[in-house]
C-alpha cells in the first residue's frame, strides 16, 4: 500500500496507477465472528468499542465485474460502526451470511472477521469487466447504499430494494481500511474543493437527512416548517439543521452543553435548548414516562418559535420518542432513524392517532 499512496501523493496518472499491483492483504479495523459473545452480561453503555475493534491486515478479496478496488484516503466512524463493534442489537455477521448466500461472488463477504465503515473518500485502483463510468486515477467518494440493479425493485427507489443493504455495516470489506471494495454504482466524484477527510464525511449522514427531512418518503418540509431536531450538532442533526435553514423554514435544536448551543448559533440556528440545562427526565424510571415533563418540553418550543414544531426529526429513539409524539403539532410528522438510545420505543398513542399525527 506504501507503493500505491507514494504515487497517488505524487500525482501518477491513471495508466501508471492502472499498472500498480494489488496488494494481497491489506490493513483494516474489523471485529471477529469468534468474539461476538465477549460482551455477554455487560450493559450496553460500559460495552467499549477498543477491544472488539482489531486493526491487522485482512486478504484482499476478488473483484466482481461491477466493482472497483479504491484506496481509501478518509474515512469515518458512523453509529452503525458503534453498533457493529459492540454486536448491538445482534452481532452482523448473520447479515454477512445472507449475503453470501445470493451469488457466488456473493459468498466473498462471509468471513471470520467483518471489515467496518460505512463512508470513504479515495482513489479508484482497478475496475471490474462490467464498469463503465470509472477508471483507475478518479478521484471518489463512496456512498453507503449498496444494491443489485438486477433487482426490479431497485428500479424506482433503491432504497426500498429488496436487497438493499449498508457498505460496511451488512456488507463487508467497508471502509475503514486502506483499501476497499465497493460497487461502481456507489461511486460519486469527489469534490475538488473537499480535502479527502470533509468528503468522507458527507455521504451517509447528509443523505439519511435530506431524506428524512425533503425526500418524498420523508417529511417533504416545506418553507415555513418549524423543525425540532435532536442531537442538532450531530452527524444527521447538523445536516438536518442546514436543510432546515437553506429551505426556509425554522430549527429547533436540541443539544447537551453550552458549546454545542454556541455551535448551533454560529450555524444560523437562533432556537436552541439545552436538554442538559432545563433538566429534562422524560422517563420517571426504566418502564414509566412523565408526560408532565413531555408538556415542560413542548411549552419550551412554544416559547423560542410560538407554536408546536410541524416536524420532529427524531433520532435518540426510545428516550425521546414519546416527547417527540407528543411535542409535534397536530397533523404533524415525526421522522426517525437509528434509536442510538434504543430501539424498543415506546408513546401514548392517544397523543399520535388523536391528534392526526404521522
Amino acid at each position: 500500500m506504501e507503493q500505491i499512496l507514494e504515487a497517488i501523493q505524487s500525482g501518477a496518472s491513471g495508466d501508471d496507477i492502472a499498472n500498480l499491483p494489488i496488494p494481497e492483504s491489506f490493513r483494516a479495523a474489523f471485529v471477529r465472528r469468534d468474539e461476538t459473545d465477549m460482551f455477554e452480561g455487560v450493559p450496553s453503555a460500559e460495552k467499549d468499542p477498543t477491544k472488539s475493534i482489531h486493526v491487522d491486515d485482512v486478504a484482499t478479496p476478488e473483484l466482481a465485474p461491477d466493482e472497483v478496488y479504491i484506496a481509501v484516503m478518509a474515512s469515518s466512524i458512523n453509529f452503525n460502526t458503534v453498533w457493529t463493534s459492540i454486536f448491538e442489537p445482534l452481532p452482523t455477521f448473520g447479515f454477512l451470511d445472507r449475503l453470501a448466500r445470493e451469488s457466488e461472488m456473493a459468498a466473498r463477504h462471509s468471513q471470520p472477521f467483518h471489515v467496518i465503515g460505512s463512508d470513504a473518500s479515495g482513489v479508484v485502483l482497478q475496475i471490474g469487466s462490467a464498469v463503465r463510468n470509472w477508471k483507475p486515477g478518479d478521484r471518489v467518494t463512496v456512498h453507503c447504499n449498496h444494491v443489485d440493479g438486477q433487482d426490479p425493485t431497485a428500479h424506482d427507489d433503491s432504497m426500498l430494494a429488496n436487497n438493499q443493504r449498508i457498505w460496511g455495516f451488512e456488507t463487508n470489506y467497508g471502509g475503514l481500511a486502506d483499501l476497499s471494495v465497493v460497487k461502481a454504482n456507489q461511486l460519486m466524484p469527489k469534490p475538488t474543493h473537499l480535502t479527502w477527510e470533509e468528503a468522507a464525511v458527507n455521504a451517509l449522514c447528509n443523505s439519511t437527512s435530506y431524506r428524512m427531512l425533503v425526500g418524498d418518503n420523508g417529511a417533504r418540509m416545506k418553507q415555513g416548517d418549524n423543525v425540532l431536531i435532536w442531537g442538532a450538532t450531530g452527524g444527521i442533526g447538523g445536516y438536518a439543521v442546514q436543510y432546515v435553514l437553506n429551505g426556509g423554514g425554522t430549527p429547533i435544536g436540541v443539544v447537551s452543553s453550552p458549546e454545542r448551543a454556541q455551535l448551533l448559533n454560529e450555524m444560523g440556528c437562533e432556537a436552541v435548548i439545552d436538554r442538559r440545562a432545563e433538566g429534562y427526565q422524560f422517563w420517571s424510571d426504566e418502564h414509566t414516562q412523565d408526560e408532565g415533563e413531555w408538556r415542560r418540553f413542548g411549552k419550551k418550543i412554544r416559547e423560542l418559535v410560538g407554536e408546536d414544531p410541524d416536524i420532529v426529526f427524531e433520532h435518540p429513539g426510545r428516550s425521546t420518542m414519546g416527547a417527540s409524539i407528543f411535542a409535534v403539532k397536530r397533523g404533524g410528522t415525526v421522522v426517525t432513524c437509528a434509536a442510538t438510545s434504543g430501539y424498543m420505543v415506546e408513546f401514548d398513542n392517544r397523543h399520535f392517532w388523536m391528534k392526526l399525527k404521522r
